[in-house]
């Protein structure tokens, strides 16, 4: 698997941006997408990546980045198992390194919206906080709504994938 930095990346972008053999793609959710993006970079999200292998299949380099890199890796395996025989390059610390390198980036969501990982750490906390209440004051087996968020959240740390992100960005005030 071929890696690029951020900074190398900012550079491919600012000459390559018009050379229809390659493609630059987001792999985050639309509602991620939406909240902080690179200027030039297609939103196509991991889960629905499989409907644009024709398209994809034309590009002669694709670069590819999301939040952290993980998924990047994931949707380069995807596509390679897919068939897709461009050069396939991931953004090393995607979205978050692109930031910590003081590099633009671009939002389509109102201020007045939370964003989606504040979303995230309120319901986790609440659910953890509601869940020790019930513990307490009704029953034990309620133990298991803070076992089960920190389970959640300990599979989000170690894969980049976060189940809990990806139900609110479903949710009708993240459309």
């Amino acid at each position: 698997m071929k890696h690029i930095s951020t900074s190398a990346f900012k550079e491919v972008i600012e000459s390559e941006a018009s050379n229809p053999t390659v493609a630059f793609i987001n792999v985050c959710t639309p509602v991620e997408y939406n909240e902080k993006h690179i200027k030039g970079v297609r939103n196509i999200p991991l889960d629905i990546l499989s409907e644009n292998v024709a398209e994809l299949q034309t590009k002669k380099t694709i670069y590819i980045h999301c939040r952290s890199g993980n998924r990047g890796k994931q949707a380069i395996e995807k596509l390679t198992s897919l068939g897709v025989q461009a050069e396939l390059v991931n953004v090393e610390g995607g979205l978050l390194a692109w930031e910590e390198a003081g590099f633009q980036t671009e939002s389509n969501v109102s201020a007045s919206r939370l964003p989606l990982m504040r979303q995230v750490f309120i319901s986790a906390g609440g659910l953890v906080f509601i869940g020790v209440l019930l513990t307490h004051f009704v029953a034990y087996e309620f133990i298991l709504i803070p076992l089960f968020v920190s389970l959640g959240l300990l599979v989000s740390g170690i894969t980049g994938w976060c189940g809990m992100a990806l139900l609110l960005s479903k949710m009708p005030w993240n459309k």
